[in-house]
């Protein structure tokens, strides 16, 4: 049936379809509810990343009034990064067979409550309601939980969009959902500057409520009618050693490791290479991150949009311009070519990011889709756990992440040349399974 046709179906005919598996949806939803579902989907990630910068932004002030030294507070995300590694494959294969709405529901309302109890334990300890030897414990507790459960929103929504998308659509679908957690970033310092006049926990509790309504949003109008698996047992499940996932793997852990390396240390660098003061540093540095987070965005909103390249067009591209950024970091210590730098960086892991995420996906089977999100969400999180050893790496000279960081991505651009996993990712179309019985999930 053409597709203009299927947004005229009547609802009953499509609630009562006989068959659903990822090779259905296209039947079972309408172009109308898909677009719907983007926009809930992309305002709810926006959402997560807003309050990640806004975190990023207010916490180092909080942290001197509370004692807590730069190692611990670094050493709180690490811990919440760790167990994410372990919580993302897991949650995205469940999203397999309970369906992708309840782990996002989940992720989401998890953010939700750890954004919020974090702030309060802050709030508590400045307030000397709380001891302070119990504040920084209960910090990495609070943000464990966004840590155990809160990585089911990534991982689930991303299933969610493989399932509606054909193999062209896939990278510029992946790119949009990507694109939603840089956009959430760049606009969440203006939100905590506009809401901190009502106190400095303000944008923390902001926040938190708007990721409660976000959740009510997908609950009530994001379409899902059927599970993406049945309920029998599979036999195998797919793991992050499986022979697909393998290069993967070691693409992500090695592009996350590098791209941490700008975000932990590009403070310092100005501080130390341009011999700026700690006020100006932070102005500048905010022009450069402003500037990596403009170049992500239009890599993923308009680069990929309009010209829709191969995801291994944007693996071997992206992690070229990656190389040139920390080039210049290396050669050139002046402020206009730092911030060129920068915007460089945000345009290379603008573009490879989602075209390894993509290629991801489009190496194993529908059936498999929230596996392998699970297993791409893992490794996007593994350079905050190596944060420390960056940082130790920039005491014996600020010079030394960026050639480690130019290094890694030369690696990567070659590997992405000539491993053929990664050389012919998403050309060749994997096994599909036949079709299952429909289930039903509650409130579809």
């Amino acid at each position: 049936m053409p597709e203009q046709d299927r947004t005229k179906e009547p609802r009953e005919r499509l609630d009562s379809a006989p068959l659903a598996t990822p090779l259905s949806y296209g039947r079972l939803t309408t172009v109308t509810e898909r677009k719907r579902a983007l926009i809930i989907l992309f305002c709810s990630l926006m959402c997560v990343g807003a309050g990640q910068s806004v975190l990023f932004a207010i916490l180092p002030p909080i942290s001197r009034k509370l004692d807590i030294t730069p190692f611990q507070v670094t050493s709180i995300f690490a811990v919440s990064a760790l167990i994410w590694v372990f919580s993302s494959p897991y949650w995205g294969e469940r999203s397999d067979h309970v369906g992708r709405k309840p782990i996002m529901l989940m992720g989401l309302i998890a953010f939700a409550v750890s954004f919020g109890s974090f702030a309060s334990v802050m709030l508590l300890g400045l307030n000397n309601l709380i001891p302070l030897a119990f504040v920084y414990p209960l910090m990495i507790l609070t943000r464990s939980i966004y840590g155990t459960l809160g990585s089911g929103t990534f991982v689930s929504a991303e299933a969610y969009v493989a399932d509606r998308t054909s193999r062209e659509e896939r990278t510029r679908w992946v790119a949009t959902i990507a694109a939603a957690f840089g956009l959430g970033t760049t606009v969440g310092p203006g939100i905590g500057s506009a809401l901190v006049v009502f106190g400095l926990f303000a944008p923390f509790y902001f926040i938190s409520a708007v990721a409660v309504l976000s959740a009510a949003a997908i609950w009530y109008f994001l379409p899902e009618r059927s599970r993406p698996r049945s309920k029998h047992p599979i036999e195998q499940r797919l793991k992050w050693h499986d022979r697909r996932m393998r290069p993967f793997v070691l693409f992500g852990f090695i592009l996350s490791t590098a791209g941490a390396i700008p975000i932990q240390t590009v403070a310092f660098f100005f501080m130390d290479v341009l011999h700026l003061k700690e006020s100006a540093a932070a102005q500048n540095v905010g022009i450069g991150l402003m500037a990596s987070s403009m170049s992500a965005l239009f890599a993923q909103l308009v680069l990929v949009q309009q010209f829709n390249p191969s995801a291994r067009t944007l693996m071997r591209v992206g992690t070229a311009i990656a190389v040139a950024s920390n080039a210049i970091f290396l050669i050139s210590h002046s402020f206009g070519p730092l911030v060129f730098a920068m915007a460089l960086s945000g345009l290379g892991f603008g573009m490879a990011r989602p075209g390894y995420a993509a290629a991801a996906s489009l190496s194993v089977s529908p059936e498999e889709q929230g596996a392998v999100a699970g297993v791409v969400g893992a490794t996007s999180a593994t350079g905050f756990i190596v944060g420390p050893v960056i940082g130790a790496l920039y005491e014996v000279s600020p010079l030394a992440p960026y050639a480690l960081g130019a290094v890694l991505m030369a690696a990567l651009f070659l590997y992405a040349r000539f491993s053929p996993n990664l050389r012919y990712a998403g050309l060749v179309t994997p096994e599909v399974s036949e079709e299952i019985p429909e289930t039903q999930v509650p409130n579809a």
